[in-house]
């Protein structure tokens, strides 16, 4: 119950921040109000992702600081180059895209390109589509990622959760492997509980979530 009540305030946090950033009328001022909540909140719930309870969430909460941090009004700046550069990099890929909500870019593959079916092992394809974002990543290093793994509907639950877990550590590994910071990383699995098209492709997917590091 303690977990619950904690994850509920934490998320409530995060939320505030970014409802109140909406009636800014800058990209840097709604940085600079995202920055004075996000970075703790988003550490926290990834460590909520990581152990599941409450002293994982407190350690989570604390990478921010470990690793530095932007100042509040940076926020908006350093994730527009970043965002610049994402784009850049996967210009000829057609199995990658970037989508962006306030100051959080998420990098989304299609699964066909990274995994056979019903393999966790990433393929020679899916390097070349992780190298693409590594060195961007490596670069702007004031931010936390998670990897989130995805698939359809197609099979029992609880496998395509398993599945969605392995997939989504293939990834980071692949990420580690190619100089990103393991410490700024953590591998979620979904499974099949967020399609987003009706279209079962579209569903198997791997997103990289980048998340900016604030300081208080």
């Amino acid at each position: 119950m303690l977990n619950k009540i904690f994850s509920i305030l934490v998320c409530s946090a995060v939320i505030f921040s970014l409802t109140s950033c909406a009636n800014l009328d800058t990209k840097q001022k709604q940085g600079t109000a995202v920055g004075a909540g996000v970075g703790a909140g988003v550490g926290a719930i990834l460590g909520q992702a990581i152990g599941n309870d409450t002293e994982s969430t407190l350690i989570g909460a604390g990478i921010g600081a470990a690793l530095g941090g932007l100042a509040g009004n940076q926020v908006g700046l350093y994730m527009d180059r970043q965002e610049q550069e994402l784009r850049n990099a996967i210009a000829r890929s057609e199995a990658a895209s970037i989508q962006r909500d306030q100051d959080v870019l998420t990098a989304t593959f299609k699964g066909e390109a990274f995994f056979d079916h019903d393999s966790a092992q990433l393929l020679p394809g899916g390097y070349s589509e992780v190298s693409r974002v590594a060195s961007v990543l490596r670069k702007y290093n004031q931010t936390q990622i998670e990897v989130a793994g995805h698939t359809d509907i197609t099979g029992p639950a609880d496998y395509n959760q398993q599945l969605s877990v392995r997939r989504a550590e293939s990834v980071k590994n692949a990420l580690i492997q190619q100089g990103v910071a393991p410490e700024r990383i953590v591998a979620v699995g979904y499974g099949e509980t967020q399609p987003i098209s009706s279209n079962h492709a579209t569903n198997r997917r791997v997103e990289i979530v980048i998340v900016p590091i604030t300081r208080g």
